[in-house]
């Protein structure tokens, strides 16, 4: 229940608090009498200036909605014409940078720390919105699509042999791609015969001793394999044969995914971007790509 009190001796006066000394609104709240304490003068000084603020603000940008759309303000500032201006910065840099870029060669890029960012963070987006679907958003691949991080490469790791490659594709329909292709020995060797060559091959650098089967995919190999992929399974780019004395593997080492190989071969495509990509393009992902961490 609220109450209102009259000073004493002057019914018709304020009251005044008697610890205080300050003069109170003459509420009471359950024994509790507000004072009628000023605003402090900060907070005056701060409210004024926040006014002449708000009023100049009205002013000089655009606020007041009128019939025709709004205000424009004492400078016409629009964010939309800040975001034209600033883009138009951004597109000027980057033009100038495309302009080096068209015109140096890979080395000059490498040697060109700012180019080399640049390229790299064009290659960065090209590569996201065209090879991710196979590669993985890290290059790291999957099960018939190249890991793009490691030290294998079918034909070449170096950025020209990249670029090369993401030109004319592989199996692709490209009058110069990367042609390639294992036969399928199922018509050729016998299922033993594929049995133990996959034997020799999966275990090549095994420490194990040789078994017959061993031994036998070793004379099997010798005979249908070394012309392509090389005496010790070291591979061969110039044909696109694989290295197969390492633990990587585009379909698998697993036994049972070898005897498949052997038996049907591989046909794995990748198409070219030749035609696709504009030539700035393709060099940025050939440059991100080799930064990846496997190109050489």
């Amino acid at each position: 229940m609220t109450k209102d009190h009259k000073g004493e001796g002057n019914p018709s006066g304020p009251e005044v608090d008697e610890v205080s000394g300050i003069q109170t609104t003459g509420h009471e709240w359950d024994g509790l009498r507000e004072l009628d304490n000023p605003a402090p003068r900060w907070w005056l000084i701060v409210w004024m200036v926040s006014i002449v603020f708000a009023v100049g603000y009205w002013v000089i940008y655009p606020a007041w909605p009128t019939l025709g759309g709004h205000t424009k303000g004492l400078f016409g500032w629009t964010q939309f014409e800040k975001l034209k201006v600033e883009q138009g910065e951004i597109f000027a840099r980057q033009r100038e940078h495309r302009r080096k870029f068209h015109a140096a060669s890979f080395e000059q890029v490498n040697q060109d720390p700012a180019l080399f960012e640049f390229a790299r963070a064009g290659g960065a987006v090209v590569f996201k919105e065209n090879c991710v679907a196979c590669h993985g958003a890290g290059g790291e691949g999957r099960k018939g699509y190249p890991n793009l991080n490691d030290d294998d490469w079918l034909f070449g790791g170096a950025v020209g042999d990249i670029y090369r490659t993401i030109q004319v594709g592989s199996r692709s329909t490209h009058v110069d791609t990367h042609a390639a292709m294992m036969p399928a020995f199922g018509a050729m060797l016998k299922p033993q015969e594929i049995d133990d060559l996959a034997t020799y091959v999966g275990s090549m650098n095994a420490s194990q001793p040789p078994s017959v089967a061993w031994t036998n995919g070793r004379v099997l190999f010798e005979t249908n394999c070394v012309s392509c992929h090389g005496a010790m399974g070291e591979g061969n780019r110039a044909l696109g044969a694989p290295q197969l004395n390492d633990a990587i593997w585009l379909y698998g080492g697993d036994h049972d995914t070898l005897v498949q190989s052997i038996t049907k071969s591989r046909a794995g495509v990748m198409p070219a971007w030749e035609q696709r990509l504009s030539v700035d393009d393709q060099r940025m992902v050939a440059v991100y790509v080799h930064s990846l961490g496997g190109g050489e």
